[in-house]
């Protein structure tokens, strides 16, 4: 496709990107031009003068999508390691790496049969590209040949970046199990290798072991923290395909032999009975009527014995296969299959249940006398003394699926919920039971008392998250709060294992990603001292970081290697071993982005090798890459330091604790202060939601009584994801920049110190030259004066068109009564100041690439391109209480859809339908016009400009190398 000038879509790439380059130049030499707002006019030009028509950008959007998509496929490719050592050699050396000693075996064992990480697939809204795209871009970074992947991209690229439609649970929950699956055949793949490589070592002994190193685990379908549309039976069912899912893995694996015929038929008649209990699971949507609900649970009880509820029978089947074969095959086969039931219980991914703090509040609520928050420091006495009573006196109560269908308290429904699970489907091993803002230690205490009263306390890992900045610094008084407690502390000791959740979210958008990670990793070591003060060396410590895929939510974007040993730092480990502790890390992998990683089978067993050399503190390319690795308990008080990595010991940031400790608390300082200032709100929710699609299935749109997007009046009234990726839409990903500069001013010397002699804060600021590569202040300005009146009146006056000059002023009125300018200037003024200092101590930093910024330019000329159009929608009475003017405004928050229904509705395209219809009557008035003008002219090309809008917004988003 060409435009008038004849110009195809390669042409006119590089077209504007030379645009972008020459305005950058000229603004280097003229302080007062924008470069980014310069190439939008000029494009803005050349769509009023022909040169470039709306059909033009479908070619040039290929080329664009082409040119992301592959290099996104090459950073997955490198970020896991695709062409570095993969499982199988990584298991090799671990065994190799064994000292050859008396006991060898033994400390092998204990080894590999503790579980030492999870991997959890959770989702939220962050789906933000079509399934299909997410597909090909795995294939494509998998593909080894440069023609293969080349033509994968294409294919990508022919595609919208635009998220399926619409994403619904059940669509979470099938990608989550897709990427599940490929775990598990990874992790089965190194088990294997383990198995092959002891069989050489101790070929007598190799049948003994039945490696448990890693778990896989997921949240999807079962986290219900801020959503109230997924009932207790939509859970249910997602279990049972769950149970379905292995059962099919061990009909698969199971080798069709004599021995293991007994196996087999465990397998087959679960198998059937779950698929029975499946065909009558109410589906996703309505809440099933109570004759479901009654039919549904006696499937499950009737079917129980047979769909079988614990692993044990199938795994004493396995072991007695195990035995009555000598085939070396089938013996290999028969064992990792065990290893992966024994690890994973009768379900394809171990389950995590979520809610809120204030949700267990409530529950207990109905049985405590008290007034007040549990939160309110002059009450928590109070609190704890009452909650400590009722756990004296707590019984078990019976649950039924009656008192389920009938419970309304959300807490106690999950608790139910829970316990049903346990009894009816799989009760293997404990469930995690997460509890989101947990903010003191009445709310463990009182998710205990809510565990004993329906009978599952023992199966249950009670979990708090800490999270929100209050969470992070009271985190300890939370733990300590209840490890006073002796119920606590017997249920701590009877489960064996203690669990924290550190989420990067919340945490990261308020007190600064890298303040954030600086915090959790402090609560992280005060959390291991006080294990050791209390006498709980010997309970687990697991760790699950719940960080997202992209920088604004704390995954580390450099490298999977990163990304590991930025979320569990040496220093912290080392403290663990030293102190006798044993801790599991567990780490999230979440929606379209986290689940890349495992998106094709290739890309698991790179992303598991990655995980196995982190764990086992392996550095393939050393020759003594055991050392330091605790194999039994006498050598863990002793290790010396893993290879591969400076001695946590002496990396200066711990052993200049003032510096670090300043360092952070300044950029927690000034990012609590940015959060709070009024022009922040304003910039994140003018237009910003709008840029976005919709990416998930938790409902995400908040509406004013008179119809639109209610105005965001600070941060905190949008969710976390949109948040983060609102800033990577507008250029400027604040909540992993901002504050720095502040922070690196107090000390410039010892800043450049940090960042050439410490490996924990190097690899700390490689996160910031990532935000810094993918933003760029100019983008920013150019998005804060399009939102300026001053700046289109500016253009009112210059410009030599009549009817454009109009169109400016209108726009320009409507931009004074939202009444943003003021504080957008202030804020821009307070982000430059801190990033002026940030680049004076790293002059360093790169900055946005061409590509990037043309993205945003072209973005900004649609968006002005669609203001305009808006200015002409003709004068209309008041309709559903909007006027014209509201209307215009609601245009400028690119409440485009919106306002596009409305005008359907004002001016509509068909004629009035009762037209010539005799009503038995003389006929009343009607409006016989249509309005198929205003559709074509105004209306049609306002939706296909969005689209475009939304379709840049994708783009952007695989430039940044994630959502959100």
């Amino acid at each position: 496709m060409t435009d008038q000038t004849g110009r195809g879509s390669d042409a006119l790439e590089a077209h504007l990107l030379g645009l972008i380059d020459s305005a950058r130049e000229q603004a280097s030499e003229d302080p007062f031009r924008n470069p980014v707002l310069a190439v939008t006019l000029a494009i803005t030009r050349a769509f009023d003068r022909g040169e470039i028509a709306e059909a033009d950008l479908d070619g040039l959007f290929a080329r664009l999508r082409t040119a992301s998509l592959g290099a996104r496929a090459q950073r997955l490719r490198d970020y896991v390691g695709l062409d570095q050592a993969d499982a199988a050699a990584v298991a090799s050396e671990l065994v190799a790496a064994v000292p050859d000693r008396s006991g060898a075996f033994e400390d092998f064992a204990r080894l590999i049969h503790r579980t030492a990480f999870a991997v959890v697939f959770t989702a939220h809204p962050t789906f933000g590209m079509p399934q299909a795209v997410a597909s090909l871009l795995a294939q494509a970074a998998t593909a080894r040949e440069t023609g293969r992947r080349e033509e994968l991209v294409d294919r990508a690229a022919a595609l919208s970046t635009r998220p399926d439609v619409p994403i619904s649970l059940d669509v979470e929950f099938e990608q989550a199990c897709a990427a599940a699956n490929n775990a598990r055949l990874a992790l089965d793949a190194f088990n294997g290798a383990l198995v092959d490589a002891a069989r050489r070592r101790w070929p007598e002994r190799w049948t003994e072991l039945s490696p448990r190193p890693f778990a896989v685990a997921s949240w999807v379908g079962c986290d219900t923290d801020g959503r109230t549309d997924i009932g207790w039976w939509d859970t249910l069912r997602y279990r049972l395909i769950s149970k379905r899912m292995q059962f099919d893995r061990v009909m698969r694996e199971l080798p069709d032999i004599p021995a293991a015929r007994a196996a087999r038929g465990l397998a087959e008649g679960a198998l059937s009975a779950v698929n029975r209990q499946l065909a009558v699971a109410p589906r996703l949507g309505d809440k099933p009527s109570l004759e479901a609900v009654h039919r549904f649970s006696l499937a499950l009880i009737i079917e129980r014995e047979r769909a079988q509820t614990d692993a044990a029978p199938l795994v004493t089947a396995l072991n007695a296969a195990l035995e009555g074969t000598q085939d070396e095959a089938d013996r290999r086969a028969i064992a990792v299959l065990r290893a992966g039931v024994e690890t994973h219980g009768l379900s394809n991914a171990l389950p995590h249940f979520r809610l809120n703090a204030s949700q267990i509040h409530n529950a207990v609520r109905r049985v405590i006398d008290l007034d007040g928050e549990p939160t309110d420091a002059a009450r928590r006495r109070s609190h704890l003394a009452t909650i400590h009573s009722l756990l004296d006196d707590v019984r078990p109560v019976a649950v039924d699926f009656g008192a389920l269908a009938a419970e309304r308290a959300s807490a106690a429904r999950l608790m139910m919920t829970i316990a049903q699970i346990l009894k009816h489907v799989d009760g293997t091993h404990p469930v995690r039971f997460l509890i989101a803002e947990t903010e003191t230690g009445y709310t463990l205490l009182a998710a205990l008392w809510l565990a004993r009263h329906y009978g599952i306390a023992d199966k249950l890992e009670i979990t708090p998250l800490f999270e929100t900045a209050s969470a992070l610094e009271q985190g300890i008084r939370v733990l300590d709060d209840a490890l006073r407690n002796p119920h606590w502390r017997a249920y701590i000791k009877r489960i064996g294992r203690l669990t924290v959740q550190f989420g990067y979210s919340d945490s990261g958008r308020y007190v600064g990603q890298l303040a954030a990670t600086f915090w959790i990793e402090r609560l992280r070591l005060r959390i291991t001292e006080m294990l050791v003060q209390n006498g709980l060396a010997e309970v687990e410590l697991a760790i699950f970081d719940t960080h997202g895929e992209s920088i604004g939510r704390g995954a580390h974007p450099t490298s999977l290697r990163d990304r590991l040993a930025y979320l569990a730092p040496e220093d912290a480990r080392d403290r663990a071993r030293k102190a006798g502790l044993k801790v599991r890390l567990e780490s999230s992998f979440q929606g379209t982005d986290g689940y890349l990683l495992f998106g094709t089978r290739e890309l698991a067993d790179a992303s598991l090798a990655r995980i196995a050399e982190h764990v086992y503190a392996l550095d393939i390319a050393e020759e003594d890459a055991f050392a330091g690795y605790a194999l039994s308990e006498r050598e863990v008080r002793g290790a010396a330091k893993p290879t591969g990595t400076a001695a946590a010991a002496d990396d200066p940031i711990y052993s200049e604790p003032d510096f670090a400790l300043e360092f952070f608390t300044v950029v927690r300082q000034e990012m609590e202060s940015l959060v709070d200032d009024t022009g922040y709100a304003a910039l994140l929710g003018t237009f910003g939601p709008s840029l976005l699609d919709r990416t998930g299935s938790r409902p995400v749109a908040r509406q004013t009584d008179s119809g639109g997007p209610a105005r965001i009046t600070h941060p905190r009234q949008m969710r976390a994801i949109p948040n983060n990726a609102i800033l990577h839409q507008l250029g400027f990903l604040a909540n992993s920049l901002h504050g720095l500069g502040r922070a690196a001013a107090r000390g410039p010397d010892l800043f450049r110190d940090m960042r050439r002699d410490s490996v924990r804060f190097s690899r700390a600021f490689r996160l910031v030259q990532h935000a810094a590569s993918v933003g760029d202040l100019d983008v920013l300005r150019a998005y804060v004066d399009t939102l300026d009146p001053a700046v289109w009146l500016e253009r009112a006056r210059r410009t030599q068109k009549d009817f454009r000059r109009d169109e400016l002023v209108v726009i320009a009125g409507a931009l004074e009564r939202l009444d943003l300018a003021s504080d957008l200037r202030r804020l821009f003024g307070r982000l430059t100041r801190d990033w002026l200092a940030l680049h004076a101590a790293a002059p360093d930093l790169s900055g946005m690439s061409a590509r990037l910024t043309l993205l945003h330019a072209l973005r900004l000329a649609l968006i002005h391109r669609i203001w305009f159009l808006a200015v002409h929608i003709p004068g209309f009475r008041p309709q559903a209480g909007i006027t014209r003017e509201q209307m215009l405004e609601r245009f400028l928050r690119l409440d485009i859809e919106g306002c596009l229904k409305i005008l359907d509705e004002i001016f509509p395209n068909e004629p009035d339908p009762t037209l010539g219809l005799n009503f038995g009557e003389p006929a009343g008035p009607r409006d016989t016009g249509t309005y198929e003008v205003e559709h074509a002219t105004l209306f049609q090309p306002i939706r296909r400009m969005f689209g475009q809008v939304r379709e840049i917004s994708g783009m952007i988003q695989h430039e940044v190398g994630a959502f959100g």
